[in-house]
């Protein structure tokens, strides 16, 4: 099924959901170990950038700063549709919240603040409300 390009349906359609867990970003010199389960994985010259749950970071040891809650927006996202980023982050922009996105070939992710994620969900209800 291919994902949906309209931004007006993109909007009103977002249905975004809370997944449980605390996660958070860790920088590794090198690969990705054997064990660990990344949620997202990137790889920049100063080393692999991984997003895993605050609770397998704490088990193996591993340094964050960044302690964040996971929403996914369940509307289908065509990876070429124009303007669902910037209208999110718009929005969140507005109510002075941060956000880190992350684009998987069905969904958009946001990772925000973990003490946040309830006054996302409710910018992210108006802003789907707004587009209806």
């Amino acid at each position: 099924m291919a994902g949906e390009r309209d931004l007006a349906t993109l909007l009103r359609d977002l249905r975004p959901v809370l997944n449980p867990g605390r996660y958070v970003y860790c920088t590794l010199p090198t690969k990705v170990p054997a064990g660990l389960r990344p949620v997202v994985t990137v790889a920049e010259p100063e080393g692999v950038t991984v997003v895993v749950a605050q609770e397998e970071a704490d088990a193996l040891g591993l340094r964050y700063e960044y302690v964040a809650a996971w929403i996914t927006l369940r509307i289908h996202s065509a990876l070429e549709a124009v303007g669902l980023t910037a209208a999110v982050a718009t929005r969140l922009a507005e109510e002075g919240l941060s956000c880190n996105v992350v684009a998987g070939h069905h969904h958009d992710h946001l990772f925000v603040a973990a003490d946040d994620a309830e006054r996302v969900l409710g910018a992210l209800e108006k802003l789907s409300t707004r587009s209806t």
